[in-house]
């Protein structure tokens, strides 16, 4: 077990001169771009949970900024058998030697998805796609025909076990109408347990009854026919559509000072 936490030193550590995001002589912040908009909304679903399951990227960086800002007690796992880790950069990868470094436990990866994950003992699930659909089932295999696709795709990796073991899934995409499709080119991962799908637009999540992603939050700036705009199909919207707070002072501070380390 390591015996620091390098994740939850203050955003100041960055050192010194203007910080990443800043503007002109008075070092004043820069808006929020949609993709720093939608980690921090990422993050912010973290804030009750005990453990979530990641890979690299978006879903990496929001994991780790839930824990500076939200929620230092969160463990992190990962695919290559990490338990507890805590990086202090944004890992390059699952095998990124800093998450083992760092971790309370490493495990084997049969022993993470026999014990870990297919008996539901993480809680939280980030995942991304290629393509999504109104049931938020996933596909991250082929676009195209799958004897003769356009584009091969990394695979599904571990993402059906994870879906269908972790106890809650949040899906974190780029909205757009080649991502949000009405019909995937491959099913790779189920929806069943997803519960909020967080794009650079807004937030989606299941109808209680019928399954059916609807718009339940849109991002400031962003007007629901864009969110029509950039779906495959005709999106529901909720009666009551909120709009996302504002990044805080802390939580913009937070992820610039994270993402340039």
């Amino acid at each position: 077990m390591s015996g620091s936490d390098p994740t939850t030193t203050g955003a100041a550590a960055g050192g010194a001169g203007i910080p990443a995001g800043t503007t002109g002589t008075d070092a004043s912040p820069a808006p929020a771009s949609a993709g720093e908009l939608q980690t921090i909304v990422a993050a912010r679903r973290l804030r009750e949970a005990q453990s979530v399951f990641i890979g690299v990227g978006r879903p990496s960086t929001a994991a780790l900024l839930a824990r500076i800002v939200h929620n230092p007690r969160l463990v992190l796992v990962y695919e290559s058998g990490t338990i507890g880790a805590k990086p202090y950069h944004v890992p390059l990868s699952i095998g990124d030697g800093e998450l083992a470094e760092t971790a309370d436990a490493i495990v084997s990866v049969p022993e993470m998805f026999n014990y870990w994950i297919g008996t539901g003992r993480i809680q939280v699930a980030f995942l991304g796609a290629a393509q999504i659909d109104p049931h938020a089932n996933l596909n991250s295999t082929v676009i195209g025909d799958y004897e003769h696709p356009r584009t091969r795709l990394p695979g599904a990796g571990g993402a059906p076990e994870i879906a269908t073991g972790c106890r809650e899934v949040v899906v974190i995409a780029p909205h757009s109408v080649r991502t949000f499709v009405k019909r995937l080119d491959f099913v790779t991962t189920t929806g069943d347990r997803t519960t909020h799908v967080i794009t650079d637009l807004g937030v989606l999540e299941p109808d209680p009854d019928t399954r059916e992603l609807v718009i339940t939050q849109i991002h400031p700036g962003v007007t629901p026919e864009q969110v029509q705009e950039a779906t495959g199909w005709e999106l529901k919207m909720a009666d009551e559509l909120r709009v996302t707070d504002p990044p805080t002072e802390a939580e913009l501070e937070a992820l610039r000072e994270l993402v340039a380390r």
